[in-house]
This record gives C-alpha cells, sequence and structure tokens, in this order.
C-alpha cells in the first residue's frame, strides 16, 4: 500500500506550483475574490485561501475562517473548470472590407498550457462528460480539444461535505478515481499538515520526481481512507437515482413543474455555475461603418425565452416548460444522448439559485407523487450535514 502513495508536506507545497509554472503551465487555483473561492491564476500559495470555508445551502453562500490552515478547506467555488475549457465567448471568425469585397478571417485557436490544482472528483466527472460532448461524438470542437489536450490536473479529495452537496448519490465523488496526473488528499492535525499523493499518469510521476517526497506510512494513507469515509455520510442532499429517468418520462405533465414554476425566475444562474452545461449561442456584429464584421460563440441557457426561438416564436415560452426541460434533460434524457446523467451532484444550481430551489427536492417531490415511500436510513433532501 505504501508503495502506492507518496507524502508532500505543507511546507513543500509551494514547490509544486513552482514547478509546473517552470514547466511552461499557467497554474489556475482556488483563491478569493468577490466574496467567494474562485479560480485564477497562482504563482504563490499565499493567494490560496489558507484558513477559509464556505458554508453552502439553498439560495445561500458565505465564507468563515476555519481554526486551521488548511489550502483546501473549503467545498466547492461558484465558477468551474468548465470556463478554462469551453470558455464563456470565442471568436469564431472576423470579415474586412476590401476593394473586392469582405475577406474573412479565421480566428486562430491560442490553447495555453494550464494546470488545474484543486480539481473536486465530481469536476473530474464533469469533465469526463464535456469530454463526450465536445470530443467523442459526431461533432468536434476544436477550441475545447485544443484546451483539453494541454492540461495537467491536480485533484484534490474532499475534507468535507457542503450543504447542497450530493456528489456520494451520483457516484462522482468524494474521491477521485482517475482522470487526474496528481491526486491530492490534505491532512491537518494538531501537529501534522501534510498531503498524500496518488499519481494517476506519467506526467504526474514526473512532477512528483521533482518535489520533495517520501514513502507514505499506513497509518497516513488510512487517514486519509477515514477522511473520505466520513465525508461520504456528510452530504448536505441526497438524490435518489433508482428508476430516476422512467419517473420523468412519466411526468411531463406533474403538477410539482407548476409548482416550482412560481418560484423561479428564469435568471440562469443554475447552468452558468454547472459544470456540465453546454449551451451556446452565435451572435454577429458589426461596426457601425459596415467595414469589419465579426461572429461570436457566447454561453446560453434554456432557460432565456431567445434560446428556444425559432423563426416567429419561443418553443418554451413559460418557466415551467424551461425548467421541466433543464431537470429532465439532467437526469433523464442526458442519459439517451451521452450514457450519464448531466448532473455530478455538485450543489452547485442548489447554492447559486436565488430563491433556492432544490433539484433534490423536486425530484423527490415528483417521486412521492407516485406513491413511492422513502427509501430507509437515508436523510432527507433537505438536510444538512
Amino acid at each position: 500500500m505504501t508503495q502506492q502513495f507518496s507524502i508532500l508536506e505543507r511546507e513543500d507545497f509551494q514547490k509544486l506550483i513552482d514547478v509546473l509554472s517552470a514547466d511552461g503551465y499557467q497554474v489556475i487555483g482556488p483563491t478569493l475574490g468577490e466574496g467567494a473561492v474562485i479560480y485564477d491564476e497562482l504563482t504563490s500559495i499565499e493567494q490560496m485561501p489558507i484558513g477559509w470555508t464556505d458554508i453552502q445551502e439553498g439560495g445561500k453562500y458565505r465564507l468563515e475562517r476555519r481554526d486551521d490552515d488548511a489550502l483546501f478547506g473549503f467545498n466547492t467555488s461558484p465558477q468551474s473548470w468548465k470556463r478554462f475549457l469551453h470558455p464563456p465567448s470565442v471568436r469564431l471568425w472576423q470579415a474586412h472590407r476590401t476593394d473586392e469585397g469582405f475577406e474573412l478571417q479565421h480566428e486562430p485557436i491560442e490553447a495555453p498550457r494550464m494546470a488545474f490544482l484543486g480539481v473536486r472528483s465530481c469536476d473530474l466527472h464533469a469533465i469526463a462528460i464535456q469530454d463526450k460532448v465536445f470530443m467523442n461524438g459526431d461533432y468536434l470542437d476544436p477550441t475545447y480539444k485544443s484546451r483539453r489536450e494541454k492540461i495537467f490536473v491536480v485533484a484534490v479529495n474532499c475534507g468535507q461535505a457542503g450543504g447542497t452537496c450530493f456528489c456520494s448519490s451520483m457516484n462522482t465523488g468524494p474521491k477521485a478515481e482517475g482522470g487526474f496526473d496528481l491526486a491530492l488528499t490534505e491532512i491537518v492535525e494538531s501537529r501534522q499538515h501534510y498531503f498524500v499523493v496518488e499519481v494517476g499518469s506519467e506526467k504526474g510521476q514526473e512532477v512528483l520526481h521533482q518535489l520533495p517526497h517520501r514513502p507514505a506510512k499506513d497509518s497516513e494513507v488510512k487517514a486519509a481512507d477515514n477522511l473520505l469515509k466520513k465525508v461520504s455520510k456528510q452530504m448536505g442532499r441526497i438524490l435518489d437515482t433508482e428508476q430516476m429517468q422512467d419517473i420523468l418520462y412519466r411526468n411531463y405533465e406533474n403538477a410539482r413543474w407548476d409548482s416550482v414554476a412560481q418560484r423561479c425566475l428564469s435568471c440562469a444562474n443554475c447552468t452558468m455555475v454547472c459544470p456540465t452545461c453546454f449551451c451556446t449561442t452565435i451572435q454577429d456584429v458589426t461596426d457601425l461603418s459596415g467595414s469589419h464584421a465579426e461572429r461570436v460563440r457566447r454561453w446560453d441557457s434554456c432557460f432565456t425565452m431567445d434560446f428556444s426561438y425559432i423563426h416567429g416564436g419561443s418553443i418554451r415560452y413559460s418557466q415551467k416548460s424551461r425548467y421541466r426541460q433543464w431537470m429532465t434533460h439532467k437526469l433523464a434524457t442526458w442519459f439517451d444522448q451521452f450514457g450519464t446523467a448531466g448532473c455530478v451532484g455538485c450543489g452547485r444550481c442548489i447554492t447559486w439559485c436565488p430563491v433556492g430551489i432544490d433539484l433534490t427536492e423536486e425530484m423527490a417531490a415528483i417521486r412521492e407523487s407516485e406513491g413511492a415511500a422513502p427509501k430507509p436510513g437515508r436523510k432527507p433532501a433537505s438536510a444538512k450535514p
């Protein structure tokens, strides 16, 4: 067991950032900004949210100080790694007027080498889902592919579960099982602060060799395992996935959709923070002189009226139809398209909904409307950890 894991001491963590930077990677990791934990470029460990945690519930988010100096003592950022692989705005081409007409210039694809530092297991699964959407289907997205192929992933196993987390229900966490180059489990004890390191690729092994490290003791690996077992039992939400697709297919006209529509603001927050949503729109713009035009792809949302607009009107003109489309796609029809759920249990959509609409609560209500009894031994969807 000890041969599979290594120990990186807390005082040597800066060297991980230094090694990745020296190797030509732009290191992207957690930092504090705008009253939240966000992801941005890092050059120093001092930029990280040392000793901070986040408290999350439906429609609520706040930062609080911890009683230790954990580097990754928070749950999930309102941002996801999607914004670095599938950017919010991409110019596809531009055109300039010449004497002969317009000269079309396709936008060059520039893909920086990025090292993602602190990727949670749920977000690893989200990246794998977007791989299917953008790289493994009939249509290849060159922007996504070029960025995806140049990243180095340092995963971090969760040391706590948030109030809106339900990754255990989706089998997407809290432990990273694959899709990383290195995976860290942070152990913070009264007199010890270290990271249990697991190697996931040859690139990861090469980076580890450049860091001060030692073989992990059995007790240290056991401490990491015990921490993850504890986190699995702390989930703030539970989603019963048994026969989930069939239940949703049978309930397109369930009265629950009307109930949630009365609260939904169609603000699109849930889709913006979701790590798997990929809807976009195309905008063509020109300057006032008419000599320059360009086409831009931007993030869009199925919650906007214009998203389903087709020559004369919107197909989904009501909040009811738009919320039903989003939730049914995430938990049912996504399986038909991509062979997996479109939800990874990160809980962002619950936290960042202004009115606290809870996907797990809505699914439970629809299930119970069919007379299904709650499973014994499981916390209700609204329970706190």
